[in-house]
């Protein structure tokens, strides 16, 4: 995402997304991955998950609750979802303040015009988003940064729109060595470390209010779970057939458990030392 002098965000579309050819079995290193926008059936799978599931609602209500935490939005603030995916997001901010939200992706415009007025909704396509700089007092990325060849020219980007004392939340995966067959379905470019995230946001710039690991507890159990995967697959045995864990709504008191762990760590301001994501909130210097 870019920024020119002339007031309205040009986001090229290479800055959201790659090119090339996708083999899920061939491609375990991001070093090596052709990178292409998120597959279909991906933004399905997810859609039907991201009501109920502990790991997305859990993120949602976090995330809201940072804002809440740092700057109560009013009816008149305006937030802009980047990378809004489905929208349920910005749809459950829609309440506190008016939201617009961006994708490029042809699927996720679609599941964003059964949620949002035309008027909320911009794609990358044309290459620029028709706001001024310093017009927003929030900019969310749930999940997106990874998915960008450029992240830091993307978070210029959201400084840029951000009106002094505005705030972005950022959350990402975590930890490289949680990658996975995921990441590939995913097509992420990275997995960050907290001191990567925290770099993308300089302090001559940026404020850092809030920056740590999420959804600690799970790490262990994900860590293996993963590397159980990759190990099945370098000894040439077949796929169980079998959903992903991450594709599974557990027992309801399970995820009822899940999500409150996550929830609650997620404010904590103890500087875990790894987790299976990161958030970040910043605000943006005058």
């Amino acid at each position: 995402m870019r920024v020119t002098d002339g007031g309205a965000a040009n986001v090229g579309r290479g800055d959201f997304c790659g090119r090339g050819d996708l083999s899920l079995a061939r491609w375990e290193d991001p070093r090596t991955f052709p990178h292409d926008r998120m597959d279909a059936a991906e933004y399905a799978n997810i859609s039907s998950l991201e009501a109920e599931h502990w790991y997305y609602s859990g993120k949602r209500r976090f995330v809201r609750e940072w804002i809440q935490k740092v700057r109560p939005p009013g009816l008149e603030d305006v937030l802009l979802d980047c990378g809004a995916g489905t929208g349920r997001f910005a749809e459950e901010m829609s309440a506190q303040c008016r939201v617009f939200v961006l994708d490029d992706h042809e699927e996720a415009l679609r599941l964003l015009h059964q949620r949002f007025r035309p008027e909320q909704i911009f794609s990358l396509a044309g290459d620029r988003i028709p706001l001024p700089d310093g017009s927003l007092e929030y900019v969310t990325a749930l999940d997106v940064l990874e998915h960008v060849p450029d992240d830091r020219a993307v978070v210029s980007g959201f400084h840029r729109l951000l009106k002094p004392g505005g705030i972005a939340v950022v959350t990402v995966p975590a930890s490289r060595a949680l990658w996975s067959d995921w990441d590939v379905a995913l097509h992420h470019f990275r997995r960050y470390d907290r001191a990567e995230l925290r770099a993308l946001f300089p302090t001559s710039e940026w404020e850092v209010l809030h920056v740590n690991y999420t959804n600690v507890l799970a790490f262990p159990v994900v860590w293996a779970v993963r590397k159980w995967r990759v190990w099945r697959r370098s000894v040439g045995m077949r796929p169980s057939g079998r959903p992903r864990s991450e594709d599974r709504v557990p027992a309801r008191a399970l995820n009822a458990l899940l999500r409150a762990q996550l929830v609650r760590l997620a404010h904590w301001r103890v500087p875990f030392p790894f987790g299976v994501g990161l958030i970040l909130v910043a605000r943006r210097r005058a």
